[in-house]
């Protein structure tokens, strides 16, 4: 397990799985189930999540998932999932879903989402994580847009605690 002050690159935590939609992964369209969709993204997020932090993550969230276009029953799922941002003890990760045409081989995004981890120990209590080593503008570019992200979400939180 990496130790909390061993940096580590957002390229470190790239995940890319693939996956064959099946007939019995459809609907009466002939495209994915979207609860489907998101658990491979949930899983592959998850990956991600868990090499940037050396150990065990849970989910805290899902937004701003986009379903930008079906997929078809036949096609080939890129899930791409990377660690934008990390914080003391989460994580958010990106994910990118394209999809591939067997035939000819050309690729489509259909859906974007971000996630948010958080790293725990064996009791199951949060636990710090790596910062990240930023290197490309592209890295710095996805880290900010993160930022605005998680202060938006801290914000939601803290609301919706005041209601309850």
């Amino acid at each position: 397990m990496p130790t909390p002050t061993a940096r580590r690159t957002p390229r470190a935590s790239r995940v890319e799985t693939a996956q064959l939609v099946l007939p019995g992964l459809t609907n009466t369209h002939g495209t994915i189930f979207g609860g489907i969709l998101m658990q491979w993204i949930d899983v592959a997020a998850g990956i991600a999540a868990g090499r940037h932090a050396g150990g065990p993550v849970v989910t805290a969230s899902m937004d701003r998932l986009h379903f930008l276009g079906p997929v078809q029953v036949g096609e080939v799922v890129l899930v791409q999932a990377q660690v934008n941002f990390a914080a003391r003890t989460s994580m958010e990760v990106g994910v990118r879903v394209l999809c591939e045409n067997q035939r000819t081989a050309q690729r489509r995004q259909t859906t974007r989402a971000y996630l948010t981890f958080v790293a725990v120990d064996d009791a199951g209590r949060p636990r710090s994580v790596p910062p990240l080593h930023l290197q490309t503008a592209e890295e710095k570019r996805r880290f900010a847009d993160a930022q605005r992200r998680r202060t938006v979400r801290l914000r939601e939180r803290r609301a919706m605690q005041d209601r309850s």
